[in-house]
C-alpha cells in the first residue's frame, strides 16, 4: 500500500482553466482536476476508458449530440477513442480514472 497527498503533488497545468494532479498504478491513471468556471474542454480522444466523477460544481460532458448535467456525486464512463468535450458552469474538482494507465500524464517525462 502507498499513500499520496495530492496537496503535497507536482500539478500539470498544460492549458488555461485546468490543474491536475496524478496518481499512476500500473493498470490505471487517477486524476485530480481543478476546472475553472467557463473553462471549456475541446473535443477530444484517447484509446484510455474514462470514467469521470464530479465531487464539486456543474459540468457538461458531451459525446456525439448527447449532453450530460453533472452536479456532485455524478459520474460518466467515455469507451476508449469514444470523441468527448465539456464545459464548466462553475468552479470544478472531478476525479477521472483511465485505464489502461496514462503514460501521457506521467509528470517528468
Amino acid at each position: 500500500m502507498k499513500k499520496f497527498d495530492i496537496s503535497a503533488m507536482e500539478q500539470y497545468t498544460d492549458r488555461p482553466g485546468f490543474i491536475g494532479t496524478f496518481i499512476h498504478s500500473e493498470g490505471a491513471t487517477l486524476a485530480h482536476w481543478q476546472i475553472a468556471k467557463g473553462t471549456e474542454l475541446a473535443l477530444h480522444s484517447h484509446p484510455h476508458e474514462q470514467t469521470s466523477f464530479l465531487l464539486s460544481g456543474r459540468l457538461d460532458l458531451r459525446s456525439g449530440d448527447h449532453t450530460v448535467h453533472l452536479e456532485p456525486g455524478h459520474a460518466v464512463v467515455f469507451a476508449g477513442d469514444e470523441p468527448h468535450s465539456g464545459f464548466a458552469h462553475e468552479d470544478c474538482i472531478v476525479l477521472d480514472v483511465f485505464c489502461p494507465c496514462r503514460e501521457d500524464f506521467k509528470l517528468g517525462k
